[in-house]
């Protein structure tokens, strides 16, 4: 019988580096393109454990520089990702986070969804969302519900249903990691993304006074939803530190929307004397003021300045542009998942990570300006 030609052992020097092996081996273990590359093969390439190389991909903080750019390298050359179902396998999870939301503010939704969206992919994690009913009788059964059968790594929940102190104490129960974006500190800091209501609506007055309005409205989001008190508080209390009031016949609550805020700026409007300035609850609902303003005859913002809140898109294309305090939805919807991620590999405790805040500022356009005569 012919004889097997002899198999070639290429042996390197016991003390070539890591690097240098994973170098000159590379040809001999870089897997045939036509085969699905494994995390094994991603290893075994760089040298490293295949934990290591989980860590990379899922962007852990404990990973040298160096190793993660030598593997990072690998992964990219031979067009390794991850497969879904063995990740999930392998780590005991889902890789899903859940969007726990019932808010009728589509934008501030759309905007937050894009944010974390964004960040959990590069995280190789998955976004579900899930709108809901707080007020159904059904509202915990139904989450309780969408989190075990999706089998959710960790929820984002939005205000109002992050207000809800009963679905929390639900949620450590089930054990699901959670962040509540939220307008007040009603948790520990670790468990939120908080914005600062009060303090913000305290620059719009300040803004107010300073251009000379002494009628001045205040047109407020549903009294259910914690930003709707911290905003008022915050407005009401900077006004009266600069002598000035908000008298009941010149606050209207509305509801987040166009339509309510019409209708509130129609009552407003038809108060004699009328005020010389609204504070509407958000953009759209400064946008409802635009439209009785206009149909009344009343110039903004020569004879009424309008003040929204959140600066959507819609802020810069009214005529003339809205002045509103600039909340950085899409940067809290990706801080909100980066801190959820962080939370599910146990990093809760890093102080980055420890208290996470948000402080809207106001962007000054076209709709404020002094009172008119």
């Amino acid at each position: 019988m012919p004889k097997k030609p002899a198999t070639k052992i290429v042996r390197l020097p016991a003390k070539a580096s890591a690097e240098t092996r994973a170098h000159q081996l590379q040809p001999a273990l870089v897997p045939d393109l036509e085969r699905k590359h494994t995390i094994n093969d991603i290893a075994r390439l760089a040298n490293v454990s295949k934990k290591t190389v989980s860590r990379v991909i899922n962007e852990s903080p404990f990973v040298r520089e160096e190793t993660r750019a030598r593997i990072t390298e690998i992964i990219k050359r031979v067009g390794f990702t991850p497969d879904p179902q063995a990740r999930a396998l392998a780590f005991r999870r889902s890789f899903l986070i859940g969007l726990i939301y019932d808010n009728p503010n589509a934008p501030y939704v759309i905007n937050f969804q894009e944010g974390a969206l964004g960040a959990l992919r590069r995280m190789g994690y998955e976004l579900v969302v899930h709108p809901c009913d707080r007020h159904s009788d059904e509202f915990l059964t139904d989450i309780r519900r969408f989190i075990t059968r999706q089998k959710l790594d960790g929820v984002v929940m939005l205000p109002p249903v992050s207000e809800n102190p009963t679905l929390a104490e639900m949620l450590r129960k089930l054990e699901c990691p959670y962040i509540r974006v939220i307008a007040a500190a009603l948790d520990d800091p670790k468990n939120l993304v908080m914005s600062m209501d009060r303090q913000s609506a305290a620059e719009v007055a300040e803004h107010l006074a300073k251009l000379g309005h002494r009628r001045i409205a205040m047109i407020m989001g549903p009294h259910t939803f914690r930003s709707a008190i911290e905003r008022l508080e915050g407005f009401s209390n900077a006004l009266a530190d600069r002598g000035l009031s908000l008298p009941p016949e010149f606050l209207a609550e509305g509801s987040y929307t166009f339509e309510s805020g019409a209708a509130c700026a129609d009552i407003l409007l038809s108060r004699s004397p009328r005020p010389t300035a609204i504070f509407a609850g958000n953009d759209e609902t400064a946008a409802g003021v635009y439209r009785t303003a206009y149909l009344r005859g009343v110039k903004i913002p020569d004879e009424l300045t309008v003040i929204g809140f959140d600066d959507s898109p819609l802020a810069s294309r009214l005529c003339p542009s809205l002045t509103t305090m600039r909340q950085p939805i899409r940067d809290m919807g990706r801080m909100a998942a980066e801190k959820l991620v962080a939370k599910i590999a146990g990093l809760s405790d890093v102080p980055a990570i420890a208290a996470t805040t948000v402080v809207p500022h106001l962007v000054v356009r076209e709709s404020s300006g002094p009172p008119g005569k």
